[in-house]
């Protein structure tokens, strides 16, 4: 009797990817006036499972010694790719299917900082690279609460990054 061999999961392809490969585009997120020294890097990989693969490296977050801050931060995708003016034009939610919040397409998974440093990885097959090139992404003062509308609650705008096709 022949045994069928176990199929991989995408684990593996993703260790690769981050690894080995480069993005297919790339977010260079800066901080504003609330988080002068936030920045770091937001990268897009596709993936052969037709989805995308994000990675976000974080530096600079407010820690927990500042009054209403927390280690969990949201962070977005919005609909334009335009920071300036304290981020007031980067629009709302990237949400081409017109979902409630948080049913987004732009609507990520919370960063944990950890005394001003976040890394974190996630698959995601709401959006296409293609769809996402010239919007931003947005790193928010709060965790989302996943409930409030339209938006999740999520506090100010502390870092934004217009996301750019390498």
């Amino acid at each position: 009797m022949q045994t069928q061999q176990p199929q991989p999961t995408p684990r593996l392809p993703f260790i690769q990817l981050l690894a080995h490969h480069t993005p297919q585009a790339m977010a260079w997120v800066r901080g504003g006036a609330a988080a002068p020294g936030l920045s770091g890097l937001v990268k897009f990989f596709d993936t052969p499972y037709e989805g995308v693969l994000v990675e976000a490296e974080i530096f600079g977050l407010p820690n927990l010694s500042l009054p209403g801050s927390s280690d969990f931060y949201a962070m977005h995708i919005h609909e334009s790719g335009d920071c300036s003016g304290h981020f007031t034009h980067t629009g709302g939610h990237y949400n081409p299917t017109h979902q409630l919040h948080p049913q987004h397409a732009g609507d990520l998974p919370p960063l944990l900082g950890s005394q001003g440093y976040a890394w974190t990885a996630f698959y995601d097959k709401r959006f296409r690279i293609k769809e996402i090139i010239g919007r931003s992404v947005i790193i928010h003062s709060m965790p989302d609460d996943f409930t409030s509308q339209p938006s999740g609650n999520p506090g100010i705008q502390l870092g934004c990054g217009a996301i750019r096709e390498l």
